[in-house]
């Protein structure tokens, strides 16, 4: 799932997209288009098209974001310490691109642990 496309180009996102992939912004809740997709397929780094999360991991948080309890095989997401709003939570960044995702918290649904809770922003939904 590659493309052509330059891994630090920002010239195809759009300013929201430009926003929460570059200056780690955050979409509103319950505004995505992708929160309440169930199809077969995988996500993708809007940025860069690196693949990130599998369907089959997808979950409903009820935080209004994308939520899934484990990254795509073969995909790396970077995890870095984030302190901002006085507390310290995990980042998670495309590892290709270093676009922000959003974060990842420790009360997943299983045995994981896992909750990647992704800006709906940052993907693309690829159907098998």
């Amino acid at each position: 799932m590659t493309s052509n496309k330059d891994k630090r180009s920002v010239d195809h996102l759009s300013p929201d997209q430009v926003y929460v992939t570059q200056q780690k912004g955050t979409e509103a809740p319950f505004s995505g288009d992708l929160l309440y997709n169930k199809d077969k397929g995988t996500y993708v780094c809007v940025c860069c098209d690196q693949a990130l999360f599998d369907s089959d991991t997808k979950f409903d948080s009820g935080t209004g974001w994308p939520s899934f309890y484990e990254a795509a095989k073969n995909s790396k997401i970077n995890e870095v310490e984030d302190c901002s709003l006085s507390r310290i939570r995990t980042e998670i960044r495309c590892s290709n691109c270093d676009a922000h995702l959003g974060h990842v918290f420790n009360d997943g649904p299983t045995n994981t642990g896992k909750r990647y809770c992704n800006n709906g922003l940052c993907l693309i939904f690829i159907p098998d």
